[in-house]
């Protein structure tokens, strides 16, 4: 989808200053911080970082599948202009579909592919016998399992991992969904199967429609399937562009150390870079940059500011970074300066 069609086009898919908070007995961990990013029909959106930083709690989030001691406390998620945190997920159950990453434990080992398949066509498209079967056996060929009429009445251990994997997105299929939610869909399988169900995936984007969320921690996965990315660290969003900008000219210190830690990208018998530390655990709302601990770019106000979204004005394309580093045209505590003000107006 090209930068026009966005602007004038209204998104399927909106969530808007995203809170999920899970209260415990020691603390309150802000799993979610104000998280923000739009999908548009039959495009793929990827929502990248490490593990712990808030990608799944924000799928799940926006499945309305947050379970005690998790809340939403805030935000929008907004689907065709229906606030799904106000009105509920009821009337919209099946329209956003989930592909979880390891397909040995979505799928019932008690029951036939088949079964798993006729159930949620019965749920969401009111299906059942003899049409679910074959509703059923359609979306195993969709998928891209050969000989289907047989696999259909077969038992998930029955099947390889790139198989099981496939069955699970024709159950997410038979839901009929406008928007298909991928939580690491390949990760659990091997190189060549990856390339399979990514390549599978496309071909539904763009023969059925779906709008794509890729949930991932894996930079070649968003590079491979993504048109538009959104860098999440310690449950915020920090970097937002076209894949392509992204990979060309990445402006936040943690975007730019993710991709400097992908093999491949750095020079012959040079060890690969990694970054230090782990993801801290957000008790607190934001009130500095959760990054500073672990840059190497961090200076003393970044342990004290809370770093806001600034537009990348060099690229004709939506490019955004929440770092105090920009507007880099800027000196350099007129932009924390900036940061500060912006802060004071979100309050």
């Amino acid at each position: 989808m090209s930068e026009t069609q966005r602007v004038t086009d209204a998104p399927l898919l909106s969530v808007r200053d995203l809170r999920t908070v899970f209260h415990t007995e020691r603390e309150d961990i802000h799993a979610v911080d104000g998280v923000s990013f739009d999908i548009y029909e039959g495009e793929s959106v990827g929502l990248v970082g490490e593990s712990g930083s808030g990608k799944s709690v924000t799928a799940r989030s926006i499945l309305g599948l947050v379970d005690e001691p998790g809340h939403i406390e805030d935000g929008e998620i907004q689907f065709r202009g229906d606030n799904l945190v106000e009105d509920g997920w009821d009337a919209h159950r099946g329209d956003i579909s989930i592909v979880f990453q390891d397909p040995s434990n979505a799928l019932n080992p008690v029951y036939t592919v088949g079964n798993q398949i006729r159930e949620a066509l019965s749920i969401h498209q009111d299906l059942s016998g003899a049409a679910a079967r074959e509703e059923a056996v359609d979306l195993l060929e969709t998928v891209g399992i050969p000989d289907a009429d047989r696999r259909v009445e077969e038992y998930p251990h029955e099947l390889s991992g790139g198989m099981q994997q496939r069955a699970v997105i024709a159950i997410a299929l038979a839901c009929d969904p406008d928007v298909l939610v991928c939580d690491e869909p390949t990760t659990a399988l091997d190189v060549t199967i990856q390339a399979q169900i990514l390549d599978l995936l496309d071909d539904l984007r763009r023969e059925e429609g779906l709008a794509l969320l890729f949930i991932t921690h894996d930079m070649g996965v968003i590079e491979e399937a993504t048109d538009r990315v959104n860098v999440i660290y310690a449950g915020e969003v920090v970097e937002h562009a076209s894949t392509e900008t992204l990979f060309e000219n990445p402006k936040h210190p943690y975007t730019q150390a993710l991709l400097k830690s992908i093999p491949g990208r750095t020079d012959p018998g040079q060890e690969l870079p990694t970054i230090p530390g782990e993801v801290p655990t957000p008790t607190e709302p934001a009130t500095d940059c959760r990054f500073a601990p672990r840059c190497p770019k961090a200076f003393d106000a970044c342990t004290q500011v809370h770093p806001e979204p600034i537009d990348i004005e060099e690229t004709e394309t939506e490019h955004e970074a929440a770092c105090l580093l920009y507007p880099d045209d800027r000196p350099r505590q007129e932009a924390v300066e900036l940061h500060q003000s912006k802060t004071e107006d979100d309050r």
